[in-house]
């Protein structure tokens, strides 16, 4: 029942965030000094041509009417009509879903699999030579820019080395489509060349999205355990003669992990934010890249569409992350 409370008290404010999102963004986009008709028409197009297309787009309304009639598509799953692509953008929206989707779960995958356990190791042994090593580590993570790293990698790894692709998701067409992340589909299908070909192109991708969310995870995991092990509980543990391993591993890092989790749900959104620059970097054909693509278009459709599914994304799994606290501790607040 407080599990139930606890969601219906977070979904009250979703439409009203994802409105004001929307306001926000159209705004934003429509007082930018740049024409999207005039640079779909060309530079050779007469002013009524240009006036038609304004006028065919619905350009040549007011704002608020504007803002009106998307809200309004909205509701309906209409998106508009991409001025780039030519599309449905919910259909652009939806193709390259599973791409961005795919980066980031691995991403965020790697980074919990590698900073949980790093975290532990700099708190259990604190103010070590690991622990200063792992610390610098973190410190770097967050301050090193995602595409400074990203080019730094293409440059060492895929061309002085030669050990990855350069950019792209695989080579080819791919494996048969079946939900649309590469990795499962192959496996799914059993074709190891298609597996082989995406793991080798999410490397650089990956590695660039995971580490400052590893750094940020290590930060939070070892504050969380040095907490803990300041605790009476643990102080009885170890009257009682339990092996250290068993305290760390069970005790410890069940209630150091309550904040963690809460960091591993806005880390999964600060990916979704990061992946416009790597997949930009990488040519990664995902949200990011389409986002990028529409901004230098001026695409005001296209950026308030990708805006939309990012923004609910981010919400959802937020939702998901206060269900997990309350679960894992029954004492936190509604």
């Amino acid at each position: 029942m407080r599990i139930l409370y606890l969601m219906f008290n977070r979904l009250i404010w979703f439409f009203p965030t994802v409105f004001g999102l929307l306001l926000l963004v159209f705004t934003i986009s429509h007082i930018i000094p740049a024409d999207p008709v005039a640079f779909l028409a060309g530079d050779n197009a007469t002013n009524e041509q240009i006036a038609d297309l304004r006028a065919q787009y619905g350009f040549d309304r007011p704002l608020y009417i504007q803002f009106i009639n998307y809200v309004m598509g909205t509701f309906q799953g209409d998106l508009g009509i991409s001025l780039y692509t030519q599309r449905p953008i919910s259909d652009d929206l939806l193709g390259r879903l599973p791409a961005t989707l795919e980066l980031t779960f691995v991403s965020v995958l790697i980074s919990a699999i590698l900073g949980v356990p790093l975290g532990v190791i700099a708190a259990v042994y604190r103010n070590s030579v690991a622990d200063h090593i792992l610390r610098l580590i973190t410190v770097s993570g967050l301050a090193i820019a995602s595409f400074w790293l990203a080019i730094l990698f293409q440059l060492f790894f895929a061309m002085e080395l030669q050990w990855t692709p350069l950019q792209g998701r695989i080579d080819g067409w791919g494996p048969d489509h079946i939900t649309g992340f590469f990795l499962l589909d192959s496996l799914l299908v059993g074709d190891w060349e298609s597996f082989g070909s995406a793991f080798s192109h999410l490397v650089l991708p990956v590695a660039t999205l995971a580490f400052p969310a590893m750094a940020t995870i290590m930060r939070f995991t070892r504050a969380g355990v040095l907490d803990a092990i300041n605790s009476n509980y643990v102080l009885y543990e170890q009257a009682m003669g339990f092996p250290e391993r068993i305290i760390i591993w069970k005790y410890i890092l069940r209630n150091a992990l309550i904040g963690t989790v809460t960091q591993i749900g806005l880390i999964f959104g600060l990916l979704l934010a990061g992946t416009v620059v790597v997949e930009a970097v990488f040519d990664w054909p995902g949200l990011g890249l389409y986002a990028v693509q529409s901004i230098m278009n001026s695409d005001y459709n296209a950026i308030m569409g990708f805006t939309l599914i990012t923004g609910t994304m981010f919400i959802l799994i937020n939702l998901l992350v206060d269900v997990l606290q309350g679960v894992m501790d029954p004492r936190s607040e509604l």
